[in-house]
């Protein structure tokens, strides 16, 4: 009998986990979110009375299309046109979305670790055959060049990678992108770059992948930078013609199109972006100083500071190690300081890290978070 194919799928600790799901009431100090704050509705002064609650643009808002377009630059041999931009629901659909279409089991793909886990569990449950490059914090969580080009065989289908890094905040700079482009266009495979907090660069954005070449797909969305997640909007990008009209079937057979609300949200908090983003970056940098300071006060912590996005992934020291009961630690930091992180579990890490959000809590709810982390150490030291 012919084998059926078919998908795997397996509930992710970070899901399971999720304040969402444990009730943000039940969490003080919610120190686990990757995005900036959510922002009201009543805040961000939309005008929503003449929309029409309609089937729309299967792509996705023309208006919202044409502005990302813009964003991809103005050189016409770089520039992303607006029918090569999808919108989705959420980059986690971009992300399935991508693999469903490019991987079948026993596919080989090549992805960092630790990572955003849909970037992983998604090509698991298609059980394609993955080659994972593990990031390590004693050489700074970088992205090793040579690292995948070594890994890249004529088997390979996809490379994916994540920039600026969930969970750790690492960058790479713009040739290292460009090498990474270029050796898998000389290779033949395709390559993802997630590019959800983009706008969370320290040093400002990079141009998107997708613009240097036809073989490379952009993924972003308003989750992380714009304080937006509860919209459910992202989108990719590919210059790839024929590579486009395969993922706008996938997204036609999964939901024909999206949620008319959330576009003519997503579009006009677009256009007004200029409003927002100023102050949304003001507020990171200020807390990522709080972040910083608090680090710099440490000696049970060690990290890798972060260059991008707004979360950061320290891990408890070598002597601190030796002596800490884990499990009381995180048993204590949420039950008895009712304070949580991303445990790295979640990451498919050791538990000594842990990631920190940093964006999401306001300045003093940091603050008193930070603390209780320290106090959650120091009482789950074994005398």
């Amino acid at each position: 009998m012919e084998e059926l194919i078919h998908m795997k799928y397996l509930r992710m600790p970070i899901e399971i986990e999720s304040p969402e799901q444990l009730g943000y009431d039940n969490i003080e100090c919610n120190l686990t979110e990757s995005s900036y704050a959510d922002f009201k509705f009543k805040d961000l002064g939309l005008k929503l009375d003449d929309l029409v609650i309609a089937y729309i643009d299967h792509r996705g808002h023309p208006g919202l299309r044409k502005l990302l377009s813009e964003d991809t630059g103005s050189d016409p041999k770089r520039q992303i046109h607006p029918d090569h931009i999808l919108l989705t629901s959420g980059a986690a659909q971009a992300l399935f979305i991508i693999s469903t279409t490019l991987l079948e089991k026993g596919d080989e793909m090549i992805v960092i670790r630790p990572n955003y886990a849909t970037n992983i569990e998604t090509p698991r449950a298609i059980e394609a055959d993955l080659k994972i490059i593990d990031l390590t914090f004693e050489s700074g969580w970088k992205i090793d060049t040579k690292a995948i080009e070594a890994a890249i065989t004529p088997e390979t289908k996809l490379v994916s990678i994540t920039v600026p890094h969930n969970p750790t905040g690492a960058m790479m700079t713009a040739d290292e992108i460009t090498a990474v482009v270029e050796m898998t266009r000389r290779r033949g495979c395709y390559l993802l770059v997630d590019e959800t907090y983009r706008e969370m660069t320290f040093g400002g954005p990079l141009p998107y992948a997708a613009t240097l070449a036809p073989h490379v797909i952009s993924v972003a969305s308003f989750s992380k930078t714009f304080g937006l997640p509860g919209l459910r909007m992202g989108w990719l990008m590919t210059k790839n013609t024929a590579l486009f009209e395969s993922f706008f079937a996938a997204k036609e057979q999964i939901q024909i199109c999206g949620s008319a609300l959330d576009e003519e949200i997503a579009f006009q908090f677009y256009q007004k972006r200029g409003e927002f983003v100023p102050q949304i970056l003001t507020n990171l940098k200020r807390r990522f100083e709080i972040l910083k300071q608090w680090m710099g006060s440490q000696k049970y912590l060690e990290w890798v500071e972060p260059k991008g996005g707004c979360v950061a992934f320290p891990r408890i020291n070598n002597a601190t190690l030796a002596r800490i009961d884990l499990e009381k630690f995180y048993r204590i930091l949420n039950a008895e300081f009712s304070t949580h992180v991303g445990p790295g579990h979640w990451f498919e890490q050791h538990k000594r890290y842990m990631r920190i959000g940093y964006g999401w809590p306001d300045d003093e709810t940091l603050k008193k978070g930070l603390e209780r982390i320290t106090l959650a150490i120091a009482k789950s030291l074994v005398r």
